[in-house]
């Protein structure tokens, strides 16, 4: 039988598809010929497969473990190892931007110092204005915003060429040295997809690890330009052409799986956000997280539904086996949540697993009778009362209508 594994972006949640994959390990009858990814599923995938036989779990493992911080190093420096700016080019930004003569144009606007100059006049003269909104408006949207010193300093922050607060691809980076992309493309390996947006033409482009001239090679460059998501992390540029992340447009990469392999038989679905993980953010750092991570969760639900609906649109027998979502983890990027990720993920694919199991046994007992309704869904056992590990089934408008790319080649829509 031929199988496919989605693996979905989700950055610090990467440990339930890691956990996924290591119960997999110990089920020898059910391998992957086809792995289709974005973002740090991109990553899981690649590490796993360029390891020895047996050993990608193990491997993969090691790896987040250096990119995860141990929990009382996070506690006061919460950033990920890889997430570090490059300090030199930022400094060559600014430089370009100070010594730009048009930096300076435009600092001084005389009807907005006047104006300024009258609000402060107003102020002063109406305590009823002085309150929390009143000071904060007056300071920063007539004071500064007239004066030529803040609006310099406003605009060399926001304005300079810096595009990103930290840099992930380093050419000679320890951590990109640890894949070996050349074992990726060894005779026997599965095939492997990864997408990324290409910014230049404007669409979503997948690579490969055997891209027979129809797609581009997977790379060190490749992998951090799936990942490279906007103004967390710069842009990538690959031949001319400059990308970020492929998961801010698809966050559940099922493009061209089926119509590259239409004797794809079931497709494993490995989705690690759900917006029921999001908690009311306590600081910055959480509050930036729940910016990426509520549209990312509700944009990896949608992308799994359509993916359903165009199979039963186009009458398809492809199964599809999604393992659910734990709901107990933070996106954090510390150790303890890495192996409580993987701890969850290994128990909600071993109760997936059992359940496929169970309706593949019960289908070979009425061999020969009508097959139900497909496509085939294996949905794990509910939790015993009070648990609630699990997401809820998938749900959305089934009305809505498949999203084309532009792309070409290596652009697909939800399951071409």
């Amino acid at each position: 039988m031929k199988r496919a594994i989605v693996l979905s972006g989700g950055g610090p949640a990467v440990g339930l598809s890691l956990g996924a994959l290591k119960r997999l390990d110990e089920e020898t009858d059910i391998q992957f010929d086809v792995w289709s990814t974005s973002c740090i599923g991109g990553w899981l995938a690649a590490l796993y497969n360029q390891a020895p036989a047996g050993q990608g779990s193990p491997a993969a493992t090691e790896f987040f473990r250096k990119v995860f911080r141990p929990d009382d190093v996070y506690a006061r420096y919460p950033v990920a190892h890889v997430f570090a700016p490059n300090m030199g080019e930022m400094a060559q930004d600014v430089s370009a931007f100070l010594i730009n003569p048009e930096s300076y144009q435009g600092l001084v606007v005389p009807h907005k110092i006047q104006e300024a100059l009258i609000k402060m006049a107003e102020f002063s003269m109406t305590p009823s204005a002085w309150t929390s909104h009143g000071i904060n408006d007056l300071f920063f949207n007539q004071m500064m915003a007239a004066h030529p010193v803040s609006r310099f300093l406003t605009s060399m922050v926001y304005l300079s060429p810096v595009h990103g607060l930290s840099q992930i691809y380093y050419p000679d980076s320890d951590i990109l040295r640890a894949i070996d992309f050349d074992a990726l493309r060894e005779p026997g390996k599965p095939v492997i997809y990864h997408n990324a947006y290409n910014l230049t033409d404007q669409c979503l482009d997948l690579f490969s690890n055997k891209p027979d001239g129809r797609y581009r090679p997977i790379t060190a460059q490749s992998l951090c330009a799936c990942s490279a998501l906007p103004f967390l992390e710069n842009t990538v540029e690959i031949d001319g052409k400059t990308y970020c992340e492929g998961a801010v447009v698809d966050a559940v990469s099922f493009a061209n799986i089926l119509t590259d392999h239409p004797d794809i038989e079931e497709v494993w679905i490995s989705r690690i956000l759900d917006r029921r993980q999001i908690q009311k953010p306590r600081n910055l750092t959480e509050a930036l997280s729940n910016l990426i991570m509520l549209f990312a969760a509700k944009m990896s639900e949608d992308d799994v539904d359509l993916f359903r609906y165009r199979l039963m649109q186009t009458g398809s027998r492809v199964r599809v086996v999604e393992i659910p979502v734990a709901l107990n983890i933070e996106h954090s990027w510390t150790h303890s949540n890495l192996d409580r990720a993987i701890s969850e993920g290994y128990r909600t694919a071993d109760q997936t697993i059992a359940a496929y199991r169970a309706e593949r046994k019960l289908a070979e007992s009425h061999a020969g009778e009508p097959a139900p309704p497909l496509p085939f869904t294996v949905a794990p056992p509910p939790l015993p009362a009070g648990q609630t590990l699990m997401a809820e089934p998938p749900y959305g408008d089934p009305a809505i209508q498949q999203p084309e790319h532009a792309c070409a080649p290596g652009a697909g829509g939800i399951g071409d």
